[in-house]
């Protein structure tokens, strides 16, 4: 199996590192209350989905 020949340098490795960074999530807004909501899931500020009441929350 072959080696490297010479260490790779910190700037190099930092370099191809660069694009390991996180991503913001994507967000839509619930239509029923108007809260940031991750899509295809329940809002979780009125428990609503699709229309429909899945949650029932209590204040």
């Amino acid at each position: 199996m072959a080696l490297p020949k010479r260490r790779h340098s910190k700037s190099r490795s930092r370099k191809r590192r660069t694009h390991w960074k996180l991503k913001q999530p994507g967000l839509s807004v619930c239509p029923a209350c108007g809260a940031a909501k991750m899509p295809h899931r329940v809002c979780t500020s009125c428990g609503e989905y699709n229309g429909r009441t899945i949650l029932e929350i209590n204040d």
